[in-house]
């Protein structure tokens, strides 16, 4: 079969929507957040192992207009095309569905994507979409919903909702797949190249070690993987509710040691980021298990690591020296709010003394932290706001190296996580907001009650970069000229944040 994978290039205001493999979502003036989609990646890559002809485009960060985004499906002629959406856009691609299929009633059309795991009923009433996937496994379930399609397998997988006879039909739930089986991901076919973000050495891959939030350092054997017995359930992430029902899997240290190695040998990379929601940092034997693959695949020392991290699992300093040794370079970490009160209700399961704690434990071990911190909370008074300022600005100027960053934004309460359910019963919504207003849910705009000004709160909070004693400390690290050409693509990121902020 003829399969295309596709992002069509929906812009809003002339601003790029952050689709591709974010859990939380803006449209943004930054030209340098292209964030590859992992899963996506990685379904595009089965196919192509099942023989199936892929097209693998990426509208959205290749930068394409929708005339020659059209013009290379059409010239294409898929069988089926699969998307993947979320809420803040899904009403752009119901459109796009409709028209889509208008055109080409034969085509088959899937739709995959967090929002969807949630109302997998809406997007077959508000458009044609053929089939959509309610699970995080979607590359493994449209693997098998083709091979049954094709007659090569005898039952169609669990979470796939779809019509027949004008009836809503669902295959009820599925399992989790053993992450090990899937294939290492074909970056050529999935043009790896063109992706990147400001913070990170380019060239750059991301990979997945696993997929969903590790919160403590306890592990179980289940499906012969890693498995956090404490997962992350802050109430806001959207996908560990969506796609991976508040768990945490990781896949074989060695294979993820292997996969760095033939990226390092096959394209030359200077950095691989982890997307994995919490990274492998959770879990100590993961890493000391990895630290041995990597030294028997000869990769140590010739790639730097960043990932994604929980503060609480840097409290163990011999955590800290591990990933140092093993070459992590950045850990991802999110702050949130700098007010206890707001931690608990999150559910964050950290308070803000363990998460300084942590941050700083990393940087006194020489690693970079960027940090994530929202603001806009509806219980949260202006002076409660300006808690979570005031230690975003002391974590910064403390023992700042080169590449120390953070990102701010406003709380959102995507549909159907707990915190959306919350903020409909306790009538947090703003009066005169619409909860179905699905295009609203934009991070970089305010739908929530709340004290004071959150978008100043946000321009304020990015604008710590500024500070001078901050660009001192970061001038006084820089080692090489590749830190020198990610400053200047960071300086143009900011100055792109900060104009998302501007009325």
């Amino acid at each position: 079969m003829k399969i295309a994978v596709v992002y069509p290039p929906i812009k809003y205001k002339n601003e790029y929507p952050l689709l591709s493999q974010n859990r939380q979502f803006k449209y943004t003036n930054s030209l340098e957040v292209r964030i590859y989609p992992l899963v996506m990646a990685s379904l595009a890559t089965m196919l192509k192992e099942d023989k199936h002809d892929v097209l693998y485009l990426d509208g959205v960060n290749e930068r394409l207009s929708m005339e020659v985004f059209e013009q290379q499906v059409s010239a294409f002629q898929p069988d089926i095309l699969i998307l993947e959406t979320k809420a803040p856009i899904i009403q752009k691609h119901w459109e796009y569905i409709n028209e889509f299929k208008t055109k080409n009633p034969d085509i088959k059309i899937i739709l995959v994507g967090d929002h969807v795991c949630f109302y997998p009923e809406e997007s077959l009433e508000q458009s044609k979409t053929d089939y959509v996937i309610s699970h995080g496994d979607y590359d493994f379930i449209i693997r098998d919903l083709i091979r049954f399609l094709e007659k090569k397998q005898d039952e169609m997988p669990g979470d796939v909702h779809y019509k027949k006879d004008g009836n809503l039909i669902s295959t009820g739930h599925t399992k989790f797949y053993n992450l090990d089986e899937a294939p290492e991901i074909d970056r050529n076919l999935t043009k790896w190249h063109i992706y990147g973000e400001a913070y990170l050495y380019h060239p750059v891959a991301y990979i997945l070690s696993g997929r969903g939030c590790g919160g403590a350092n306890n592990r179980e054997t289940n499906l012969g993987q890693y498995k956090s017995n404490l997962p992350g359930r802050c109430t806001f992430c959207i996908w560990q509710y969506a796609f991976w029902k508040a768990g945490a899997r990781m896949r074989d240290p060695d294979k993820v040691a292997l996969e760095i190695k033939h990226l390092v040998e096959n394209y030359k990379v200077k950095e691989v980021f982890d997307d994995n929601e919490s990274g492998g940092v959770w879990d100590k034997e993961w890493l000391e298990n990895f630290y041995i693959a990597m030294k028997k695949y000869g990769v140590l020392g010739k790639v730097r690591i960043s990932s994604n991290a929980r503060a609480d699992n840097l409290a163990d300093v011999e955590v800290c020296k591990l990933l140092k040794k093993l070459g992590y370079r950045l850990l991802k970490i999110g702050v949130e709010s700098g007010n206890n009160k707001t931690l608990d209700i999150l559910k964050k399961d950290e308070h803000i003394n363990a998460i300084k704690q942590g941050i700083m434990n990393a940087k006194d071990y020489g690693l970079v932290v960027l940090m994530t911190t929202m603001v806009g909370y509806p219980w949260e008074t202006e002076e409660e706001t300006k808690e979570t300022f005031d230690v975003t600005k002391e974590l910064m100027l403390y023992k700042t190296h080169f590449g120390d960053s953070l990102q701010a934004s406003i709380i959102m309460p995507y549909p159907g996580t707990p915190l959306y359910n919350e903020a409909l019963k306790n009538k947090w919504f703003l009066d005169s907001f619409d909860p179905k207003d699905y295009k609203s849910f934009d991070m970089a705009h305010q739908i929530l009650k709340t004290s004071g000004n959150p978008e100043a709160w946000c321009k304020k909070m990015w604008k710590i970069h500024l500070h001078p004693l901050f660009l001192l400390k970061s001038f006084f690290t820089l080692r090489s000229w590749n830190d020198i050409k990610l400053a200047i693509r960071g300086l143009i990121s900011l100055f792109g944040h900060l104009k998302d902020y501007e009325e």
